[in-house]
């Protein structure tokens, strides 16, 4: 028989028992239920968070194993959102979850992120110009979003707070209209110091004219501890939270740790000549 104070009582000494049930009422929006998508809701599940809302319209493939959570040959061709909300409800039976098979787009936008306490973006990468709706109208709703990158075998955090700077501000891609172009810009505003960079041993799996890219099961992983952390920070108000322009990236192969803080976005002139570096290395005929 579930009882939510029995499952989730290993919290309690880092949450209080009144933190814990601060948590079971509040509502987190998720976009995506791939890879980090995945791993950020069943973390938060486990953390003891009750109120979903996710969204996702693929399905579960066989190149998805690497790190994917929910990904085994029985989930094959499976819709990734109802075996995410499976999960979740198997973590625990009294979750609710308002379900979003076809993705999110213009028309549903609101609806999914209707009481939201926070968003976090479990998008595929390449997915931009959703990306770029989802925190506008965050930024508009005044829910505080969060983007974990998983860059080679570390992560990459930026949280936007309200009244802090915007996605939009912080990433600058209106100049911009080519979605290889603006990923380029979403990639050195993300990771500014590139850390991962020097160990990426075959540069040919990584494609932006195909939309693809190499990933570790490490970094997703990574991606969901430090999403959740400051999830929890956020929720119960507890903690400094690195709001944008202030990032942060750790990568685990290299054992390095950098604080980021770029007052200008990707509109400063680093910025500018790191962008124009990566494009003409990612764009290259």
């Amino acid at each position: 028989m579930f009882n939510y104070e029995d499952a989730f009582s290993r919290n309690i000494g880092w949450l209080t028992a009144k933190e814990q049930q601060i948590l079971r009422n509040k509502k987190v929006a998720i976009a995506g239920a791939g890879g980090v998508g995945f791993e950020h809701a069943v973390t938060l599940a486990r953390l003891g968070i009750s109120r979903f809302a996710i969204a996702d319209f693929d399905e579960f493939e066989v190149h998805n194993m690497n790190r994917q959570a929910g990904a085994f040959m029985s989930t094959v061709e499976q819709p990734k959102n109802s075996v995410l909300a499976r999960t979740l409800r198997d973590i625990n039976p009294e979750c609710e979850i308002s379900e979003f098979p076809l993705g999110i787009h213009a028309d549903n936008l609101d609806d999914f992120l209707r009481n939201a306490d926070l968003f976090i973006d479990g998008l595929d990468f390449f997915t931009i110009d959703i990306r770029e709706r989802v925190f506008t109208r965050c930024h508009e709703k005044g829910i505080p979003a969060l983007t974990a990158a998983p860059l080679g075998m570390g992560v990459s955090l930026l949280t936007f707070m309200p009244g802090k700077m915007s996605f939009n501000d912080y990433f600058d891609m209106s100049e911009v209209s080519s979605l290889e172009e603006k990923c380029i810009k979403f990639l050195v505003g993300l990771s500014p110091f590139m850390l991962q960079r020097p160990y990426l041993v075959d540069p040919t799996a990584a494609n932006f004219r195909e939309h693809r890219g190499p990933s570790t099961p490490m970094a997703v992983k990574l991606c969901a501890g430090v999403t959740a952390t400051n999830a929890l920070k956020i929720l119960l108000k507890r903690g400094k939270v690195p709001a944008a322009p202030h990032g942060l990236h750790f990568d685990a192969y290299r054992n390095k740790f950098k604080r980021s803080y770029l007052p200008f976005g990707n509109r400063g002139p680093l910025q500018k000549l790191k962008y124009r570096i990566a494009k003409s290395i990612v764009l290259k005929d």
